[in-house]
């Protein structure tokens, strides 16, 4: 046995034990590990290692001056804590989350535009970001009929990718492997289906960059390039967790499943479409993230490209 093969089975192993650990813990306890590990990431982890400089910076640009210090580090300390029980919620959502209890969870934020969309005879691509419970989202459409397929990364450890694409493909839906995904995608949107992808990474110097909290962020045009290719519907939105006021006498977690803006297509039709289309879902996202901005990924580098460098590299040329 190779070195790489026993570490990933170490580390699988490790995994596996810790979710057990997870799934047996009473919601409660799980909630007060959560807040306990996440102390630990703000007081105890050096902050190089805890990426604390990058989430700062990134809520300095989002936010500027109306975001104090301390605001910051509570937001911070938040989104360690959402993180960590967004891990718990993972490996309890297979016990927990039923078709039959989805009232006693969810909350939905334009459910019946929602479903008109899905029922549009359209494609659809669903698009999220780094905020709130992402795994949620895709579940809950599975649990309802609508399956569709989900765009993720391969991870390097076989065996974790192999529980993983399980646990995404337990209600219906179906993993799409972000390498080479192009084509995947283009089938569903060719047969009328549903896909589901994330729409705040950086796209590099080949990106299109539109404003993201007051600032351009390089993103990925192939979006917009599908919407307007295959006259799909794009819907943005996601299922962020409830206040603890909301909680109160819930058996699991409370969410909001929010549809946040639905964009046709259609009305972005111009030389300039593909622009003015990824700045509106863009746009959408960025609203949706303030209503929790403690639930999302702020040590995710989003505004890691600068549009002066596809400038110097023009000039250049």
């Amino acid at each position: 046995m190779s070195w790489l093969k026993f570490r990933q089975m170490l580390e699988y192993t490790v995994f596996q034990s810790l979710l057990f650990i997870v799934k047996c813990l009473p919601v409660q306890a799980s909630v007060d590990m959560a807040k306990g590990l996440a102390w630990m990431m703000v007081h105890l982890v050096p902050r190089k290692l805890s990426r604390y400089g990058v989430a700062r910076e990134n809520l300095k640009v989002a936010f500027g001056d109306r975001v104090s210090d301390a605001e910051a580090d509570l937001i911070i300390y938040g989104m360690w804590l959402h993180l960590f029980r967004m891990v718990c919620e993972m490996a309890q959502l297979p016990r927990r989350f039923r078709l039959s209890g989805c009232s006693e969870i969810l909350e939905f934020e334009r459910r019946d535009d929602c479903v008109r969309t899905l029922c549009s005879g359209r494609p659809v691509l669903f698009l999220g970001g780094h905020f709130g419970n992402w795994e949620i989202s895709v579940n809950t459409f599975g649990h309802f009929g609508f399956p569709m397929g989900v765009v993720a990364r391969h991870l390097d450890n076989p065996y974790l990718h192999r529980w993983f694409q399980e646990f995404r493909e337990s209600t219906g839906n179906s993993l799409i492997l972000k390498h080479g995904a192009g084509s995947e995608l283009s089938e569903i949107m060719q047969r009328g289906g549903m896909a589901s992808l994330l729409c705040d990474q950086d796209a590099g110097r080949s990106g299109v960059f539109v404003d993201f909290f007051g600032r351009p962020a390089s993103t990925f045009k192939s979006i917009a390039l599908l919407a307007l290719q295959y006259n799909a519907l794009v819907v943005v939105g996601g299922a962020y967790r409830l206040p603890e006021s909301a909680q109160k006498n819930c058996r699991w977690v409370r969410f909001s499943l929010a549809t946040q803006d639905i964009i046709d297509p259609l009305n972005f039709q111009g030389a300039n479409g593909i622009n003015e289309l990824t700045q509106q879902f863009t746009t959408s996202l960025e609203t949706l993230i303030r209503k929790a901005p403690e639930q999302y990924f702020w040590v995710h580098r989003r505004w890691k490209t600068s549009p002066d460098v596809r400038r110097k590299r023009r000039e250049a040329a």
